[in-house]
């Protein structure tokens, strides 16, 4: 059989790159700023982590539907409609800021935004296979997932330098010019498409999926439960606990101004990077069953930041720790994702393992909501040192459990 000699940069590859750095972009400047606009202009970690709790509700429903659709629809026009969507949705909320109450538009807004943002990526993911060759495939996820990277490295310290010099207004009509350029390159992608038919609707779609994983699950592989009460539990006491944690240490308690903050997050971006290239260089080194080492290791980076915030620590001392444990935090759940993830692919059959993902994905997501909402409350109510320190003590109870459950997962397959 003839290998296809087709650059890896073809056209259509290439616009689809282009289009993603470019809209990539403009979401992170986003997700940076509005969250900040809405904590600089109420003082209110619980209205802040209420806010963002709201927001990624319709972002854990709508993957599952975006993947669904992105069967069946033109992959270029869903990603150019979701851009025009997204333009128009920032238009819109730039028109209205100041003219309606903050709270409850940021909360629609936000909400929309992450919706369309995980709706979005699956067409993405879905035409990659259908513009590079089988024997580039590698090459093209390496790629795009280095524009995802670097678009949450640049996107938080241009936001915080935008909003810093100019206010939130200017970030809005970049923004918004990002989504709009974005959305016309992908008018001219020209993705291979073979409709797929399905009895019923898209829900419908999704509702089988979901049962039929949870079917194989229960009996097939019932440790997979045990793997989505971890993943609960570390988005419940450690991963909510940073998403609100940090703006209000930096902001409120350090008293820092955007740009700190910018990088702070730029920094997290970077431990995630670093991460993913431990655990590619080491590979099969590395195992699962010492992942509770790993849970531990995270606990102590955010006590580490709890003790930054103790009274007396002057601003820049604080800061340097917070961002310096933020990077290894999010280097060591990285880390333990990959193993994760590994583990699942190579006991779940392949006609079973994008269900099955998306089952995990999405159920373990459900507790990030929560906890947003809780660490908002505890953040308002005490000071941030201690509801950090009362985090890591959880998040040690939380590594005892996982493992035995990591022992499990790594264990031979079942019958």
């Amino acid at each position: 059989m003839k290998k296809d000699k087709t650059p890896l940069f073809c056209r259509d590859f290439t616009l689809v790159v282009i289009g993603q750095i470019i809209s990539l972009f403009g979401n992170a400047v986003l997700r940076f700023a509005l969250p900040l606009y809405l904590l600089r202009e109420t003082g209110s970690p619980a209205l802040f982590g209420a806010v963002g709790a709201a927001a990624l509700v319709p972002a854990v429903l709508c993957s599952p539907v975006g993947g669904v659709v992105a069967d069946r629809v033109n992959k270029g026009r869903i990603m150019a409609a979701l851009d025009f969507a997204t333009a128009g949705l920032v238009l819109v909320f730039a028109l209205l800021l100041g003219r309606l109450p903050l709270v409850p538009l940021m909360a629609v807004c936000l909400m929309l935004l992450y919706g369309i943002a995980g709706a979005y990526q699956p067409a993405v993911q879905a035409s990659i296979p259908l513009l590079a060759g089988e024997d580039r495939l590698t090459s093209a996820n390496a790629v795009i997932n280095m524009v995802s990277t670097l678009s949450a490295l640049l996107g938080p310290v241009a936001g915080g330098v935008l909003y810093g010099a100019f206010g939130i207004r200017p970030i809005l009509w970049v923004s918004t010019a990002c989504f709009l350029l974005s959305a016309v390159m992908e008018l001219f992608l020209r993705i291979p498409h073979q409709p797929r038919g399905t009895e019923g609707g898209v829900l419908d779609t999704v509702g089988r999926d979901l049962a039929g994983s949870w079917r194989f699950i229960r009996r097939e592989r019932p440790v997979f439960l045990s793997v989505t009460v971890v993943l609960c539990l570390f988005n419940l006491v450690l991963s909510a606990a940073l998403i609100v944690g940090i703006p209000v240490a930096v902001v409120q308690v350090l008293g820092l101004d955007d740009l700190w903050l910018g990088v702070t997050q730029a920094a997290m971006g970077l431990g995630g990077l670093l991460g993913g290239g431990i655990a590619a260089v080491l590979g099969e080194r590395l195992r699962l069953r010492r992942g509770s080492v790993l849970l531990v290791a995270a606990s102590l980076t955010v006590a580490g930041m709890g003790a930054a915030l103790l009274p007396g620590t002057a601003p820049l001392t604080g800061w340097w720790v917070v961002t310096a444990m933020s990077a290894v935090m999010m280097a060591l759940a990285t880390v333990l994702t990959v193993l994760l993830t590994a583990a699942v692919q190579r006991q779940t059959p392949p006609e079973f393992l994008g269900k099955v993902m998306a089952f995990l994905t999405a159920a373990a997501n459900c507790a990030s909501p929560l906890g947003q909402a809780a660490y908002g409350a505890l953040f308002e109510g005490l000071p941030a040192w201690t509801v950090l320190m009362g985090a890591a003590m959880a998040a040690v109870l939380v590594s005892a459990y996982s493992s035995r459950v990591f022992r499990a997962l790594e264990g031979p397959l079942p019958g």
